[in-house]
């Protein structure tokens, strides 16, 4: 028969034992925590990368054209798959695109809206970058880059961009307004992370989000 004082000894052990274990988890769970979002923020920038040379592979074999969806990244194996944006539990990316106002000049001098405002979204070409003396640079990129350079983007939710037509995708940024750990190119939120094809080294876009009026 066990004696009392053995059996409240051994519950006063059990006792410490849970208490030093709960201090532990709860001073490991935000180490822990942070090294997940530390990893994800690699995967975000990865995946980010991915789509970037999807969209450039692209371009490249079709001049003058860029993919209108995802699936056509995927299904002419661009992409290997549809990576899905680790930083949101539904995975969905917000989409950028390359803007249809070259020279911010509106269309026969009607102001139109992005699609959420309007019904359709005018197409056109990025505007060119000038290079020295005022000639465009080759492509409208950097010089010598070959490459087209976009300094305004379009960014719609990836479940809104049917509503756009004839879009022409450069590239993806989540949609999660969280504080990241890591600065990026500038960026202190998951939403300022812009991975697109076309970028201008150094600088940054002007952004036309999903709904807005162009102006």
């Amino acid at each position: 028969m066990v004696r009392r004082s053995e059996a409240g000894y051994t519950l006063l052990v059990l006792v410490v034992f849970i208490s030093v274990m709960t201090v532990a988890l709860l001073i490991a769970l935000p180490v822990w925590e942070t090294q997940m979002r530390r990893e994800r923020e690699e995967e975000l920038q990865f995946r980010g990368r991915q789509y970037v040379e999807a969209v450039r592979r692209f371009t490249a074999k079709n001049p003058g054209a860029y993919p209108r969806s995802i699936e056509d990244l995927v299904k002419e194996r661009y992409l290997r798959k549809a990576f899905r944006d680790p930083m949101t539990k539904d995975g969905a990316w917000n989409i950028i695109l390359a803007s249809g106002r070259p020279g911010r000049t509106p269309e026969r001098g009607r102001e139109e809206s992005f699609p959420g405002a309007s019904p359709r979204l005018r197409e056109g070409r990025p505007r060119e970058d000038r290079g020295p003396g005022g000639r465009p640079e080759p492509g409208g990129g950097a010089p010598g880059s070959g490459a087209p350079t976009h300094q305004e983007v379009m960014i719609v939710p990836e479940a809104n961009l049917k509503a756009v037509s004839g879009p022409r995708i450069i590239g993806v940024v989540s949609p999660s307004p969280k504080k990241s750990f890591l600065i990026f190119e500038e960026g202190e939120t998951y939403d300022a992370w812009l991975f697109y094809y076309g970028k201008a080294p150094g600088s940054k876009p002007e952004i036309i989000r999903f709904g807005d009026p162009l102006k």
